[in-house]
């Protein structure tokens, strides 16, 4: 018995060394690489940038306001979506100075369709930060950027290195896919343990001479050649020192913790239109999505309940319950980042007017989720 459990401890003992041995070599085998691709990755990259880069306009100003803009709108956003909205930014608010005058409700209403929502309050906020404490000077160092609302670590990053050539690595996530891949890092991406070994290999690796076009040119990389799904390993520069490639393993990295839970919603519109084809709006507010945005009365249930309507509808008007008959008209299902919602539209059309209601035809001067922006295009049918 004592020969037993003696040598399944040596043979526990055994594994436990082993695995920290391939640990090490591994971390070894990762510091050599770092060391070795160092000296010329970053001439490497940017002349693949100098020959490949797309054309983009705010890649041809140094001007913070400008960049700032860019980077804000395309968060969580493609760049052929995002493009329109910079174009038309940059003619609507060509200076902060602009965007920090304007209401909010005029910067969401031109936000509109392009989601997330928050973004476009924290650059009105921004804004009138910078007219306030920079004198409508749009600063361009870190240390003042990462204090403006809505800008994190990634866009300050950004910013400052596009602008003043600030050495800064920037993380977003076409970056953590191609470092993850060459050096098979384990961080799960999604994690504050990974911008601490990510950013350590950045800061190896970025152009001091020129940080700009690095950032830039990593960030083009990543979309471009080391794509999410089917890169171009064969067209890749780096192929024959990125340890995914040459191990096998590139559907393995990124490392990311699947563990998001989607929340399932469903909300009851109610149309409510009068007899002078008005309609009823509302203006969200508290701390739900679509803050500030418009909407019309709203019901949420578990379920679709045609009880709970009519209930709702003979309280917010008073009216008898006798006399409503809301009519279902079609259901929408739209997804958010941790949402799932599912949106039912019910029209009651009055025979009376209402003193609170907007004519139909104005109803596009106000800003409305792009949910509701899709229905509202359809609103003529109900026209008397």
């Amino acid at each position: 018995m004592f020969t037993f459990q003696g040598a399944k401890y040596i043979n526990l003992y055994s594994l436990f060394t082993l695995k920290n041995v391939l640990l090490i070599l591994n971390f070894d085998l990762k510091k050599d690489l770092l060391n070795k691709i160092s000296k010329n990755f970053a001439l490497n990259l940017i002349n693949w940038y100098s020959d490949n880069k797309r054309s983009l306009p705010w890649r041809e100003t140094k001007n913070p306001y400008k960049i700032w803009l860019s980077e804000i709108i395309l968060q969580q956003t493609q760049i052929k979506q995002g493009l329109p909205y910079y174009l038309k930014f940059n003619k609507i608010f060509p200076n902060i100075e602009s965007l920090a005058s304007s209401d909010e409700e005029y910067v969401l209403k031109n936000w509109e369709g392009l989601g997330y929502y928050s973004r476009a309050r924290n650059l009105h906020k921004a804004a009138k930060v910078v007219v306030d404490n920079f004198e409508g000077k749009f600063p361009t160092e870190y240390k003042e950027l990462i204090n403006l609302p809505g800008i994190g670590d990634y866009s300050a990053s950004a910013i400052s290195s596009f602008s003043s050539n600030e050495i800064r690595p920037v993380l977003d996530g076409n970056v953590y896919r191609l470092i993850s891949r060459i050096f098979q890092v384990e961080s799960v991406i999604n994690s504050s343990k990974a911008v601490k070994v990510f950013k350590g290999i950045l800061e190896k690796l970025i152009s001091k001479e020129n940080p700009g076009d690095f950032n830039q040119a990593i960030m083009d990389y990543g979309s471009l050649i080391c794509k999410p799904k089917n890169p171009n390993c064969l067209k890749c520069i780096f192929k024959k020192d990125c340890l995914s490639f040459n191990f096998k393993t590139i559907s393995k990295f990124p490392v990311k913790k699947n563990n998001l839970y989607k929340k399932s919603r469903t909300f009851n519109y109610l149309v409510v239109i009068d007899s002078s084809n008005k309609i009823v709006i509302n203006k969200r507010s508290g701390k739900d999505i679509w803050h500030n945005l418009y909407e019309f009365p709203m019901i949420e249930t578990k379920k679709i309940n045609k009880n709970d309507i009519i209930k709702h509808l003979a309280s917010k008007y008073s009216i008898s319950n006798n006399f409503i008959t809301p009519q279902f008209d079609m259901t929408q299902n739209h997804k958010l980042s941790h949402q799932n919602l599912t949106i039912n539209y019910w029209i009651l059309s009055l025979d009376y007017d209402l003193n609170h209601a907007i004519e139909i035809k104005k109803i596009n001067d106000y800003p409305f989720p792009k949910p509701l922006h899709s229905f509202i295009s359809t609103l003529d049918r109900f026209l008397k």
